[in-house]
């Protein structure tokens, strides 16, 4: 997987620059006394294959700017894909005519200029890929082989995909800050179903980088959807009882999205989160560590720079179990009367401390217990914290697995599953911007037969 040769990318990211700076300029002419803007290009390919033929081939390409206005605490935005300059004046005209119908608001406004990012560091997030049609089809198809081959149970497809992704980013604003960079994201994954009997399963598995040399090779993405589909082939029901319970590493990480849902601002300052107030309190058991690094190199949520321009900085969202930060932008902070934590955009590579143990090491600890492999629906309510999901996995005895299990819910609440956290494992095994192991909650109900 070779990456293609340097590009036209610092001519793009200039031509950005002086778009924001334009679009900052008509602000001011027009009278508005703070702006910011952003824009942006990015171009992709998508191949996919079903059973050995070609399904889709998409070739995209977006441009996108944005600008809001604020006349002293009234505040109006207005977007396009057209980067011309007539689109640029009009977009500007259309933001300050909404700003005129708005509400006044207090928190209305940009981050402090002191926050700004002073530097721009080079997080090496761009490595575009110059794939053709035609291998990117041929990688789909192998991918595809690899899982269709991995069982004879294997009986059907739905499809590989091959996806590539580069662009530039640019953000400013009236406090004199300009700032953008290119990334490119990349991709390979596979969806295949087994049969056995009566009993037919799906499952995947995929791989995400930012460089093309950083994806897993397309036969063992292939293998791995295969393996785990055969898997749970004859899964079988559960009768309702109170278990510990065995969060698969990607799932897990969910378990952290409701988390970092929960102490965000936008959560905090509606009173929507059902870890209001709870700042510097213990919500995990001592050995807990969840820590944020945005500026880790090659990383899928890497960003030097939030959506309000202010510096990204590690920091630990728990430590020894305590809630340390919240995650607020600049409006959220000032309706809290707190600071910008820089987290505009969201939370950016969480990182969870991992324990001593294996997979093999996790099913033991668990002992007797449900090992979750795949979560569905959506059941957690944010306020009060209450979780119950549809659920599918692995009945798991005396540390071994029995059986796989399937049309089963698991309800608990996310306050009692958090400071129930018995263990944290080391099997990371999944792309993305979390990187957690397994989770051992102490216990949960099954809703089963």
């Amino acid at each position: 997987m070779t990456e293609s040769a340097p590009d036209d990318t610092a001519e793009r990211l200039a031509r950005l620059e002086q778009i924001v700076a334009d679009l900052l300029a008509e602000a001011k002419q027009r009278g508005a006394t703070a702006a910011e803007a952003a824009a942006s290009s990015d171009a992709g390919l998508e191949a996919s294959v079903r059973l050995g033929e070609v399904e889709t081939v998409e070739h995209t390409r977006n441009n996108g700017l944005g600008i809001t206005v604020y006349f002293g605490n009234r505040k109006g935005s207005a977007s396009t894909s057209d980067l011309s300059p007539a689109a640029v004046r009009d977009t500007v005209a259309a933001a300050c005519t909404i700003a005129t119908h708005t509400q006044e608001d207090p928190c209305a406004g940009l981050a402090p200029p002191e926050r700004m990012a002073e530097c721009i560091p080079d997080l090496d997030l761009y490595h575009p890929w110059g794939i053709s049609v035609e291998d990117a089809i041929a990688l789909a198809i192998e991918c595809e082989d690899a899982a269709r081959d991995a069982d004879p149970r294997i009986v059907n497809s739905e499809g590989a995909t091959v996806s590539t992704h580069a662009g530039i980013h640019v953000y400013g604003n009236s406090h004199g800050f300009v700032g953008g960079y290119p990334s490119s994201r990349h991709g390979l994954s596979c969806a295949v179903v087994g049969q056995e009997g009566e009993s037919m399963q799906r499952d995947y598995w995929w791989s995400s980088a930012r460089s093309p040399a950083d994806l897993d090779p397309a036969a063992e993405v292939g293998r791995r959807a295969g393996e785990r589909t055969v898997a749970r082939l004859g899964a079988r029901r559960l009768s309702t009882r109170q278990v510990p319970v065995l969060f698969a590493p990607q799932l897990a990480a969910g378990l952290l999205r409701s988390l970092t849902s929960a102490i965000s601002g936008a959560s905090l300052y509606r009173r929507a989160s059902f870890l209001l107030d709870r700042l510097g309190e213990r919500l995990f058991p001592e050995f807990v560590r969840i820590h944020e690094e945005p500026h880790l190199p090659r990383g899928l949520g890497s960003a030097p720079f939030d959506g309000d321009g202010v510096a990204t900085a590690a920091k630990d969202l728990v430590s020894a179990g305590v809630l340390r930060t919240y995650l607020l932008d600049a409006y959220s902070a000032c309706r809290l009367g707190m600071e910008t934590t820089g987290n505009a955009g969201g939370v950016r590579n969480l990182r969870v401390q991992m324990g001593p143990l294996d997979r093999a090491g996790m099913l033991a600890a668990l002992g007797t217990g449900l090992f979750v492999t795949e979560l569905m629906g959506h059941g957690t309510n944010p306020v009060t914290g209450d979780y119950s999901r549809g659920a599918a996995g692995f009945w798991v005895d005396d540390g071994q697995l029995q059986y796989p299990v399937e049309e089963i819910t698991i309800a608990g609440n996310l306050k009692e599953m958090y400071a129930g956290l018995l263990a944290v494992g080391n099997d990371y095994d999944f792309p993305g911007s979390t990187q957690t192991g397994s989770w051992l909650i102490e216990r949960m109900t099954i809703a089963g037969e």
